[in-house]
């Protein structure tokens, strides 16, 4: 899978690279994209024998971005800008609509290139009634007028706004950027002028805590944490390099921070933070709600789904998740997402651990 050599920022060649991601992305067979483990099997809810509730009574529902939505995840930002993007992202779309779900888009960086492919990013069209994420990365918000940024999250219609902190893909990307200065300037700059919330969002490999508490003083809305454990897109890079660099690309398998971790590091001190990384089930979708993120994201079983069996799939993946997520919250004995966020847990040593040491690192030393 060769990368064409033409000018990286190209129309042309931002949809060509969007089709080989997908491509690697969705062929669970021909390439390995998820490394790493997310750190959630190292915790477990307390068993109620006697839960005195009625499953169906359960109460699943919030509010996110303004909206009343029915479960407490969504799908998250993964592709666009190619012909099969758009059919994912359509489809995607339609089933967040249908499950009354937050659905995000892929990067619309494309359309400063070329306007005419808008269609496949305004996804307001398939779920007119449920929050639309707008994407892009964090380079272009430094390098793009945040004029024409808001502009375009505008005509998208899109309820918030993600920032995607990508480096470690950039590094490893044949086309990618290599100068990450000014970022958490131009960050500040457009959370002052936007009309809409700004999420901040990695792309599989963690947040510091540090950082998360720079951009929420910085005006951003929510952290989107995006831990280790799910896809990892040096990984995915690596498949388009050459032998020599895809070998220096996998010494990275094991990069970045337990999306476990560092729920845990920042649970004394809540915070307005979305929980993505490695999450695959109703059951880590709870545990994630009991450390302490206000919604899970998952992307790439969504998008595996939507390949599959088209919108039919992502609705039996939500399906799925919803049954889990409930007889979880059942068996705990939380009968809405306040009691499971006030769920006691049993957090295995070695989590603990990992926890206490982040929080050591960062200069907060205390306990987990």
């Amino acid at each position: 899978m060769e990368p064409s050599k033409r000018d990286p920022g190209g129309a042309s060649e931002i949809s060509q690279r969007k089709a080989q991601h997908v491509e690697i992305c969705v062929d669970k067979q021909a390439y390995a994209v998820e490394t790493g483990e997310s750190g959630l099997s190292g915790v477990r809810f307390i068993h109620h024998a006697l839960p005195e509730l009625d499953e169906r009574e359960i109460d699943t529902t919030l509010h996110f971005l303004g909206q009343r939505i029915a479960l407490p995840f969504f799908i998250s930002c993964m592709t666009g800008g190619s012909a099969r993007g758009e059919q994912i992202n359509r489809e995607l779309a339609a089933a967040a609509q249908a499950a009354r779900i937050p659905v995000g888009m892929g990067s619309f960086r494309v359309l400063f290139r070329d306007e005419s492919l808008f269609e496949q990013f305004h996804l307001r069209r398939y779920a007119p009634d449920v929050p639309v994420i707008a994407n892009l990365g964090a380079i272009q918000v430094r390098d793009v007028d945040p004029a024409r940024i808001i502009a375009m999250v505008e005509r998208l219609e899109a309820q918030a706004m993600a920032i995607h902190l990508n480096a470690g893909q950039e590094l490893f990307q044949p086309e990618g950027d290599r100068d990450f200065r000014g970022i958490k300037e131009a960050i500040a700059r457009l959370c002052e002028r936007s009309s809409v919330p700004i999420i901040v969002k990695e792309t599989g490999f963690g947040i510091r805590p540090a950082d998360v508490d720079f951009l929420l003083s910085a005006g951003v809305s929510y952290v989107d944490l995006a831990g280790a454990g799910g896809t990892n897109w040096i990984r995915v890079e690596s498949y388009r390099l050459a032998a020599g660099e895809a070998a220096i690309a996998q010494e990275f398998d094991d990069w970045g921070i337990p999306t476990a971790a560092l729920l845990l590091a920042l649970r004394d001190h809540p915070r307005p933070l979305l929980a993505s990384g490695g999450i695959r089930s109703g059951m880590e979708i709870a545990k994630t709600l009991a450390l302490g993120a206000e919604l899970a994201g998952l992307a790439l079983p969504f998008i595996r789904a939507v390949a599959e069996g088209g919108k039919e799939g992502a609705a039996r993946l939500v399906a799925s998740l919803e049954r889990s997520l409930r007889a979880a919250m059942t068996l705990a004995g939380c009968r809405d997402l306040a009691a499971l966020r006030r769920s006691p847990l049993l957090i295995e040593p070695r989590l603990r651990e990992s926890a206490a040491l982040l929080r050591e690192a960062e200069g907060e030393v205390g306990p987990t």
